[in-house]
């Protein structure tokens, strides 16, 4: 064979095609036999071309794993021999990493059978022999054989470690320092043990220096092996990098502002500071270095990309995410100099400046929207101005910087609406598609949480938009409709006149099939539904047949976002229609399930990339029985099949919820699914399973009641559903679905009641301290070594979520709450700390509050400690927190008994500002006034009611906060039922009151009878003296009044 075969390897090697051709079918018909192996060897040792002797070692290592079993002890020796002899004396750099490729292979089988115990002791003296080329194929094979047989070198890596240290210092050879940093690459991916890992921190000047003289040389392939090695290091868990951020963070800033390197070496860079701002956000802030990362990410965004660039890797694009991703890890240190940098920016000469400056604060607006809200004057004031520009790329940033601002910073935007509205109609109109097409787009967000205020603008809007449908092209009418969405919701019945033209043009879209249609089809469809919840059930049901078969029929055009909106479509109609719904289950139900059983498509890119291709050796494929492992270089979801897949799970809460007992025969199938669901590896699909969780649990009640095994099968489901809600709670990752984990669990107590959920109580009340602990998984963001105490970045819609179960817990335990409460205590009161930002505290405040009007009495061990607290924040600059501490104050006196006696002065000098000019907001007003009540109603003998009850009186009635009307108007007819000498000095007040109440259209009718019954007192006390004080009322207030007089 050995013969033959040279031959066949010449041949191969040949230009002449189909030489070439015969020559592989040939080799593949002899490497089925396992003598190929000792002929492969043989030719590796003796040909005479290196050519020859590199397509042998080729061949061998894909040869070798098919055959390593059949091979006899002799054969298996003469093979490790010969494979240690190629790389010591061989002269070919090419054929010695062939051969070292092939060790690899051979040693994840011998080595661990204990066949070749010389091999680490042969590489250990290889690495430190005189010659280059030795010191070099030992790194090589460390690298390979860290993949193959990593764990064998678990008791060496002390040694291994210096010795790279030392590979990486090499003074004579730039080869042996290349080959070290890839050693180190190598053993970083493989070592998973964060000990092992934290020693690598003292090679970063080493990688450093490496990767600095390889950039000077034009290395920049290697250059980048360390960025992947900082990049390990950044995603490691332990504690890692220390003092050395800075250098990496230098280095890094260096290479992406060279714009001689190569679009994907600067992009790597800007990858690293991408990471550090995710993972180690807090070593930045440490450091300081936002600001110098900010000095060369916001020019960046004015650099121009080369025409023939990949747009992901345009240094612009890139540099934009690190600023979105700084912005929402670091938002009060971003916001200062980005504002800074794009006022300057907005009054350059350079367009590109001008560009970057919109550009920058649209990218900032989702993690620094606090900063902006207070700032949006100014903020407007660029942007609009932006808006204007004569250059089209500039006007192009600016509405993309609406659309951020539209989505994020609400509701604040909107009050901006005179100035903002009018320049983005203008935007409709510019000459640029792509302007418009982004105006649409901020349109869109801008309306969806617009109400009213939308009305006088819904004849011009309407006016464009519909044109702008029929005129435009595909892209511009998708913008358009889901534009024409937005102003849908926020005109609600106001809409009703447009609505029809707007239907019979959808009617022409939701019948497309071509391929390139199909996105529009899927705006359409979704813009129906939405015109649905606008106009309503009685307008929508009897033309509603077409556009549900169109929407069905759409689901044989596999186009995954069709499939997704249309389960948005059928949820819309399933929550205006409720129960006629019903018949249309049987059909759209079975559409959910398959698209909530579809095979999410993991696409692996597999990286073969290897010693393949040299010289064109890539044609002989590796047969059937090589098991090589291919390297899997990333992994990528098609996101596609997630949305539809997050939608369609959505849908099936959404019918359980509105058809109730009808969706009795989905129940079953819908639960397996949202089980399987909850557990799912992208947070959307699990957000929209915990929510259609709970609709199940709604359906499930209305199903099983009056049935004999009802109770059961409840309790079955309920079983199901809260130990799946209390696994979330504390293992789930993401806060905003422990979030919702969290608000379910307390809508659950507060539907099914206390008994519901008694056998859980324990581990739900264990998971609530673990989070108000802030040591659940999804708090467990960053353990860097440096994390810093007062660091209150954390997310407060999840802390709002998990104060909503202390007073769920109270309102269905009343005071046997209080042994829990007890526990919880001391963790929730860490977020009322002074150096916590306001909305932790007021969060706390109104948490207290609702356990303090649940759990009752039991409050009064508490109220020496929270007094303090509440009084301060009732002079807070929040008017949430004033709102919130004037309702807690009255919830403490109403319960908290004799102890809150001493406390009464002082909590009246602290309500008194509320009552006056000075307060801009009704709700505190509202609050404070039932919070007077309450006092008054516990300890009338406690308060000066000669001086409070006429600056009481006079706030009323209630402007905003309805709630407090209850306890207001208890107090006040108490008073006068009671004839209460101090009210009965305020007669005509309290005539005048009684009769805004009475013909009061928001007033419920339980407060209209206090107030009855309060006038029908006064009029038996005063009889005709009241006359002249009726008669200067208004004709209604005096007939509503006239309503609730005795009869005489």
């Amino acid at each position: 064979m050995a013969q033959s075969l040279e031959l066949l390897l010449i041949q191969f090697l040949m230009p002449d095609n189909d030489a070439r051709r015969q020559a592989e079918e040939q080799i593949k018909r002899l490497a089925k036999d396992p003598q190929v192996i000792p002929a492969l060897i043989h030719h590796l040792r003796t040909a005479k071309t290196p050519n020859v002797r590199q397509l042998s070692a080729v061949l061998l290592r894909k040869k070798i794993t098919g055959h390593w079993a059949k091979l006899s002890p002799q054969l298996r020796q003469l093979v490790k021999q010969s494979l240690i002899e190629s790389i010591t004396m061989e002269h070919s750099p090419p054929v010695r990493r062939a051969s070292a490729n092939v060790v690899s292979i051979v040693a994840k089988y011998a080595v661990p059978a204990g066949e070749w115990p010389d091999l680490l002791p042969f590489l250990f003296q290889c690495s430190q022999s005189a010659q280059e080329d030795h010191r070099e194929v030992a790194l090589i094979l460390f690298s390979s054989l860290t993949e193959t047989i990593g764990n064998a070198f678990r008791p060496h890596f002390a040694d291994l470690q210096a010795l790279l240290l030392k590979c990486l210092q090499d003074e004579t050879s730039n080869r042996v320092r290349v080959a070290a940093l890839k050693a180190v690459g190598s053993f970083l991916e493989f070592t998973q043990d964060g000990a092992e890992v934290v020693k690598f921190r003292e090679f970063i000047p080493s990688i450093l220096n490496v990767s600095r003289q390889c950039l000077a040389s034009g290395e920049e392939d290697v250059a980048i092996i360390a960025f992947e090695i900082f990049d390990e290091l950044i995603e490691s868990p332990a504690p890692l990098l220390g003092d050395s951020v800075k250098s990496i963070v230098q280095f890094s800033l260096d290479v992406c502002s060279s714009q001689n390197l190569e679009s994907n070496t600067r992009h790597q860079a800007i990858q690293i500071i991408s990471w550090l701002a995710k993972y180690k956000s807090n070593s930045l802030k440490k450091h300081k270095l936002v600001i110098p990362i900010l000095q060369v990410m916001c020019p960046l965004l004015a650099e121009s990309a080369n025409g023939d660039e990949d747009d992901d890797l345009a240094p612009d694009r890139a540099a934009a995410e690190v600023i979105d991703t700084m912005a929402l890890n670091l938002s009060k240190h971003m916001f200062p100099p980005v504002f800074e940098f794009a006022s300057l920016s907005s009054q350059s000469a350079n367009p590109k400046y001008r560009e970057a400056s919109a550009t920058v604060l649209g990218v900032i607006s989702e993690g620094c929207l606090d900063l902006m809200k207070d700032k949006l004057e100014p903020i407007l004031h660029i942007v609009l101005g932006a808006l204007r520009d004569p250059e089209q790329m500039v006007r192009g940033a600016a509405s993309f910087a609406l659309g951020q601002f539209a989505e994020h910073l609400q509701p604040e935007i909107v009050s901006h609406y005179e100035s903002v509205l009018p320049c983005i109609l203008n935007a409709l109109e510019d000459a640029s598609d792509e302007v418009k097409e982004k105006s649409y787009y901020a349109l869109a967000a801008f309306c969806e949480n617009m109400g009213e205020e939308i009305l006088p603008f819904l004849d011009p809007l309407m006016g464009k938009l519909l044109a702008a449908l029929q005129n435009s092209p595909r892209n511009l009418q998708e913008t358009c409709m889901s534009a024409i969405g937005s102003v849908a919701a926020a005109a609600e019945q106001a809409f009703v006149p447009y609505a029809e033209r707007v239907l019979e043009l959808m009617k022409n879209f939701m019948v497309l099939t071509n391929d390139e249609d199909l996105r529009s089809r899927a705006r359409a469809t979704e813009l129906v539904g939405m015109v649905a919840m606008s106009v309503g059930r009685m307008k929508m049901e009897p033309i509603l047949p077409p556009f549900i078969e169109a929407a069905i029929s759409g689901f044989a055009l596999e186009f995954s976002e069709l499939r997704e909106y249309t389960h948005g479509f059928f949820s819309n109609l399933a929550e205006i229609m409720d129960d006629g719904f019903t018949q249309y289950l049987p059909h759209v139900v079975p559409l959910a399930f398959s698209s909530c059983n579809l095979d999410d498509g993991s696409a692996v890119d597999i990286d073969e990339s290897d010693d393949e291709n040299i010289n064109g050796f890539g044609g002989v494929s590796s047969d059937d029985e090589a098991h090589d492992e291919p390297r899997v270089r990333n992994i990528s979801i098609r996101t596609g099949v997630l949305d539809e897949k997050a939608a369609a799970t959505q849908a099936l809460g959404l019918f359980a919820l509105h058809t109730k007992g009808s969706y009795a025969p989905y129940l079953e199938e819908s639960l397996k699914i949202l089980v399987r669901h909850s557990g799912y590896f992208h947070e959307d699909v699990r957000l929209q399973a915990i929510i259609a969780l709970k609709h199940m649990l709604t359906a499930a009640e209305a199903v099983f009641q009056g049935h004999n095994e009802g109770p059961a099968k409840a309790k079955e489901i309920i079983d199901t559903v809260m130990n799946i809600y209390i696994k979330t709670m504390a293992e789930d990752d993401d806060k905003e679905v422990v979030a919702q984990a969290c608000m379910s669990t307390a809508e659950i107590i507060k539907d099914f009641g206390y008994m519901a959920v008694e056998p859980y109580m324990p581990q739900l009340v264990e998971a609530t301290l673990v989070l108000l602990r802030e040591e659940s998984a999804c708090q467990q963001q960053e353990s860097d070594s440096d994390i810093d105490d007062n660091d209150t970045e954390h997310d407060e819609v999840l802390m709002d979520a998990v104060s909503d179960l202390l007073p769920a817990f109270a309102k269905s335990m009343g005071p046997h709450f209080a042994p829990t409460f007890a526990t919880l205590f001391n963790p929730l009161m860490k977020f009322a700390k002074s150096s916590r930002p306001p909305q932790d505290r007021t969060m706390v405040v109104a948490c207290l509050a609702e356990v303090a009007q649940d759990m009752g009495a039991p409050i009064a061990g508490y109220v020496d400690a929270l007094m303090p607290l509440v009084l301060k924040e009732l002079a807070s600059s929040e008017a949430t927190n004033r709102r919130n501490a004037a309702f807690c104050v009255g919830e403490l006196c109403k319960n908290g008994g004799e102890s809150t006696l001493k406390y009464y002065g002082d909590i009246l000098r602290g309500l008194y500002p509320l009552f006056g000019e000075s307060e801009p907001d009704d709700a505190v007003r509202d609050n404070a006034a039932g919070a007077v009540a309450r006092m008054i109603m516990v300890h009338p003998e406690a308060i000066p009611l000669n001086q409070v009850l006429p600056v009481f009186l006079k706030v009323l009635p209630l402007k905003e906060d309805r709630e407090e009307s209850i306890a207001v108007f208890t107090c006040v007819c108490n008073l006068v039922v009671a004839s209460n000498p101090q009210i009965l000095a305020l007669v005509p007040d309290l005539v005048n009151l009684f009769a805004q109440v009475a013909a009061s259209p928001v007033e419920t009718s339980e407060v209209k009878a206090q107030v009855g019954r309060a006038f029908s007192h006064l009029i038996s006390l005063y009889g005709h003296q009241m006359q002249p004080l009726l008669s200067n009322l208004s004709p209604v207030h005096a007939n509503a009044l006239a309503a609730f007089a005795p009869k005489s």
